[in-house]
């Protein structure tokens, strides 16, 4: 995957009960399970010979403790806009529940009452972009699946609520990049397991 241009590698954090569940976790600061824990290892390899001038993360442990196993923790530098979508009176719900109770709800259309918008969370994204372009290196990001959605959506020019056309597994690996030059932000892979 050799490329003149930089390459932002997005690691969405390991498994957690909540993610097992389907449950919305925002600012919920919950724990990896073995399971995460063990995939968080794994990233480490799927990384492996691949070096980066800087390592982000959200500061959810789930998000800097995935950071930790995969062997960046000395260089993670925590980022308050890397953290996941506020899902606001929706926090803990899975999306059938909230489906219940209002039919026809999605998230990157709807938001969250007393949490955020798209438009809310594409401003963080775009903000995380910023620096990303700003370094003009490879950087590698760790956070959560629907922040992440959204930043990728951003930083190939659609709008936040593009991110709804993304699906991304827990320990999955993205890559963001350009193709001829720094004015075609591409997607380069996505979700790789």
């Amino acid at each position: 995957m050799s490329n003149a241009f930089p390459q932002i590698h997005l690691v969405r954090h390991g498994e957690t009960a909540w993610s097992l569940s389907g449950q919305h976790t925002g600012r919920t600061d919950i724990p990896l399970t073995p399971a995460g824990e063990a995939a968080a290892r794994g990233i480490a390899d799927r990384l492996k010979g691949l070096s980066f001038s800087a390592v982000w993360s959200s500061p959810s442990q789930r998000a800097y403790n995935t950071s930790v196993l995969a062997g960046f923790g000395a260089e993670s530098v925590r980022k308050d806009d890397l953290q996941e979508w506020d899902y606001g009176a929706y926090e803990g719900l899975t999306t059938r529940q909230i489906l219940a109770e209002r039919p026809g709800w999605t998230v990157f259309r709807d938001g969250c009452p007393r949490g955020e918008t798209a438009a809310d969370v594409g401003a963080r994204a775009d903000r995380i972009i910023a620096g990303l372009r700003k370094a003009n290196a490879d950087i590698l990001v760790f956070s959560s699946a629907h922040f992440l959605r959204v930043l990728a959506a951003r930083w190939i020019g659609l709008a936040p609520e593009g991110g709804a056309l993304f699906v991304l597994d827990t320990a999955g690996i993205s890559v963001l990049g350009y193709e001829h030059d720094l004015t075609e932000p591409v997607i380069r892979k996505w979700n790789q397991k």
